[in-house]
């Protein structure tokens, strides 16, 4: 059974997400045509979204080694990114476990009405595998591995359940949530972070969302022109050619503009599969609220959260210059930063400035965890006979970086069962004050 489910999720998710969308379509209740075409439109919007995604990382990845190589960085741990990180994560038999255990602990957790979050996006359980990994990396204990993915399951069905209403807030997405790895721990780094912003006199008045930079900068706060802006930028650090340079910009304002209206098209999917969902709960369920956890590809296209994040690019790779003990080399997930900030910025209220100061204090925190982590993330590679490119040390940036990878490698290496028994507990607890106790407060 895990064998035919991995073999199912290596379709990539281009291929399983409009399979689950119809098949989740039917059991809701909505109608086979309906279902039917509401799954092919979430899968050409991905494709889209793919695409536009593959254009930013295919036009920064080049400019990022060459700033690399003209300010002469010299590190020795090469980030290659999610796509390797999620290779390296399902290539193990603990990993390939991730699915069925991931779907299983959503369906105990439902029944229980322990969470409102339905998972779609099955994808990205990885992310729990990749954990897992590591886990395993440091105690070579499989039971106690499995036990640690069940928990990080738990934590992201939490924070999807705690991040709703503020996705459909600020994103207007009404029963959408993103228990997204990659995307998930940012909200909790910026909440008592925006508490501090508030705080600081003069910083605390400050208004930068993109409608208040439009309004003052004129055709230079358009997300678009900011992207050509921030592109030609970036080519003249890296020592681009006029011609490259503005190739450069060009690309990143084609990203600024093509990216909202893929997601546009994703929503467009996923609406009428959302409605369903409501109805079937409203019927069998009364009082209780589902919302279908996605992929948080559907925040990036917001223009708070584009911009700041092409502005952490170089950032970032200056960071990684000027941090003492840093060895990581930003490159594979510069391109991964929008889905780090996504749901950071709504807590920010799309303020391009806390954003952009939160992001840098958030990305230099992942280059001391990352760097520090990379010879788990290495080990974990070997593991799964990944191919190291010549590589002595690798890691994932935006993933191997994370708070929740710091938390489960502490946990590991010190009394590990006790601790991830700890946090188990406090998962369960939160689910059970979030989904029991808050509801039943609000409700009277």
């Amino acid at each position: 059974m895990a064998n035919l489910l991995q073999g199912f999720v290596d379709l990539g998710p281009s291929i399983v997400l409009p399979i689950l969308i119809f098949i989740f379509g039917l059991i809701l209740g909505a109608k086979p045509r309906k279902a039917f075409i509401a799954g092919i439109t979430v899968g050409i919007g991905f494709i889209g979204l793919n695409l536009v995604i593959n254009l930013l990382g295919s036009s920064l990845g080049p400019a990022a080694q060459q700033m690399v190589d003209r300010f002469g960085l010299s590190l020795k741990t090469i980030d290659v990114g999610w796509p390797a990180a999620s290779a390296i994560s399902y290539g193990t038999v603990l990993g390939s476990l991730a699915i069925p255990v991931g779907i299983g602990v959503n369906i105990l957790l439902l029944v229980l009405g322990l969470t409102k979050t339905l998972m779609v996006d099955i994808w990205n359980f990885w992310h729990a595998a990749f954990v897992a990994s590591l886990v395993h990396a440091v105690t070579q204990n499989f039971v106690l591995s499995l036990f640690a993915m069940v928990t990080y399951l738990m934590l992201m069905y939490l924070l999807g359940d705690i991040i709703a209403p503020t996705i459909e807030k600020f994103y207007g997405y009404p029963n959408i949530t993103f228990p997204h790895g990659t995307s998930a721990p940012g909200f909790l780094i910026a909440i008592p972070l925006n508490w501090l912003f508030d705080r600081i006199p003069g910083f605390n008045k400050l208004k930068a969302d993109p409608e208040t930079i439009q309004d003052k900068f004129g055709v230079f706060g358009e997300t678009t022109v900011m992207g050509l802006l921030i592109g030609i930028g970036m080519g003249l650090l890296a020592g681009y050619d006029l011609g490259a340079t503005l190739g450069l910009g060009m690309s990143l304002a084609a990203v600024m503009m093509l990216l909202p209206r893929m997601v546009a098209l994703l929503m467009e999917g996923l609406t009428p599969i959302s409605e369903a969902a409501n109805e079937f709960v409203k019927k069998r369920f009364p009082g209780r609220e589902l919302n279908i956890g996605m992929d948080s590809a559907l925040s990036v296209g917001h223009p708070a959260v584009l911009s700041s994040s092409l502005l952490l690019v170089p950032i970032t790779i200056g960071l990684a210059f000027l941090l003492p003990g840093n060895t990581t080399i930003p490159f594979g997930d510069l391109a991964t930063i929008p889905y780090a900030v996504c749901l950071m910025a709504p807590v920010f209220r799309g303020n391009l400035i806390r954003t952009v100061v939160a992001g840098t204090l958030y990305m230099a925190s992942i280059l001391y965890i990352t760097s520090w982590a990379a010879p788990l993330v290495t080990i974990a590679a070997q593991a799964s006979n990944f191919d190291l490119g010549g590589n002595s040390s690798i890691t994932a940036m935006v993933e191997g970086g994370l708070w929740p990878t710091l938390l489960y490698i502490l946990s590991a290496q010190y009394m590990p069962w006790v601790t991830i028994s700890i946090i188990f507990i406090a998962c369960l607890g939160g689910l059970y004050y979030v989904n029991k106790v808050r509801t039943v407060k609000v409700s009277e």
